[in-house]
């Protein structure tokens, strides 16, 4: 009977964390470039009171055996890199990335992260960051006196400048791909870090080699879908409340054999 107290209690424990995840998603709906995430499952060990193909009789075999688990188990977050929709700002220092890819920016440890929001900005040196200030990876300063602000699909950066009719190339801007996006750790601020289960970054040309293009005056949103996740945590709710009803019936089954032992 303890097993099923057990069972139960991982169940709503594994949807605690579930719903916490949701929760999470539907906080960040409004968030530029964020990637909502989903809790993938999986079930505990098992006891086995006879394995399957034990002999029953001489030269039998029985087809099957009995196991009974143990309950379930929070096994990841998994984060969708799926495209968000598009939102024109009209802000030249507004981008969005069409496909794969991430930007990159140098935290002040020294350390590299990578993002998919574009909301960029200028410094007083008139370098291009982030809205923490974090620059941008290969670094590009805007002119004080630029006049115009271009950005091209290919990430190349050009500027008008006051008695010149033809723009000024001051930059390229690179983005950054990785083998499995999904190993890449979140550190907040819209920020993710490479780990040893995403794989080494590799740089290249917006456009090229797999790389999506850069589109300005434009911001991707959040990938989150308000009906998806509310239908979600209906879900997740009515299995905690399941969960819930079965320690209940078990402690129910416990209190009816106690008063029998009476």
């Amino acid at each position: 009977m303890m097993r099923s107290l057990w069972s139960a209690a991982t169940g709503m424990i594994a949807q605690q964390l579930n719903v916490d995840t949701i929760a999470h998603n539907l906080a960040n709906v409004n968030t530029t470039g964020f990637k909502r995430q989903r809790v993938d499952f999986q079930d505990l060990m098992y006891q086995t009171l006879r394995m399957p193909g034990s002999p029953s009789t001489e030269n039998i075999q029985l087809p099957t055996g009995i196991q009974v688990g143990l309950g379930t188990r929070v096994a990841s977050t998994v984060k969708s890199f799926a495209q968000g929709a598009l939102a024109q700002t009209g802000n030249p220092l507004d981008l969005a990335i069409e496909g794969d890819g991430f930007f990159q920016v140098n935290l002040p440890s020294g350390e590299a992260a990578y993002t998919r929001s574009g909301a960029l900005k200028q410094d007083s040196d008139g370098n291009i960051v982030t809205s923490d200030g974090y620059l941008l990876e290969p670094p590009i300063a805007i002119p004080s006196d630029a006049t115009e602000i271009s950005i091209r699909d290919d990430g190349t950066v050009a500027v008008l400048q006051p008695g010149s009719t033809d723009p000024a190339v001051i930059g390229n801007m690179q983005l950054v791909m990785f083998p499995n996006p999904a190993g890449l750790a979140n550190v907040g601020h819209g920020l993710l870090r490479a780990t040893a289960a995403s794989g080494d970054p590799t740089v290249g040309t917006p456009g090229m080699s797999g790389l999506g293009i850069i589109t300005q005056g434009t911001l991707e949103l959040s990938n989150v879908q308000v009906v998806e996740e509310m239908v979600n945590m209906i879900v997740a709710q009515r299995a905690y409340e399941a969960s819930s009803q079965a320690i209940k019936v078990a402690d129910d089954m416990l209190q009816t054999a106690n008063r029998v032992q009476q």
